[in-house]
């Protein structure tokens, strides 16, 4: 399959240079216009323009190619495509530690909780002076 992709893909890369290839080398309708400005020239200009020669041909050929191309490519990527989990698929996410003494920065002191007065102040509720 991979290789049928990448074939498809140089097929509309060629017709995409083909086609410039054409339309740079075809010879413009109003570019005797230019020319001879006023010399009653403009009536071809939106006239009939005769049978299509074989560059005008090719250029639509290769321009069939190339959506045709286009097409196949649009094709290939919605069909082997599945769906995402998001943005966050795959990404694992580190608990942080409860621990109080784990969450504080090293360079702090650990603080840990002075023992209670075995005086009867404490018991009740108030603070020794």
């Amino acid at each position: 399959m991979q290789t049928l992709h990448t074939l498809v893909i140089v097929v509309q890369i060629l017709s995409a240079l083909a086609i410039i290839g054409l339309v740079l080398l075809q010879h413009g309708k109003g570019a005797d216009m230019g020319a001879s400005f006023g010399s009653g020239a403009s009536g071809s200009l939106f006239g009939a323009t005769g049978s299509s020669n074989f560059m005008s041909k090719a250029t639509g050929i290769a321009a069939a190619i190339f959506f045709a191309a286009t097409l196949g490519l649009a094709v290939f990527s919605t069909g082997a495509r599945k769906p995402s989990g998001g943005v966050m698929e795959g990404v694992t996410v580190v608990q942080p530690a409860t621990n109080a003494a784990a969450s504080a920065p090293a360079s702090a002191p650990a603080v840990t909780a002075a023992p209670a007065p075995a005086s009867s102040a404490g018991q009740s509720g108030q603070i020794p002076k």
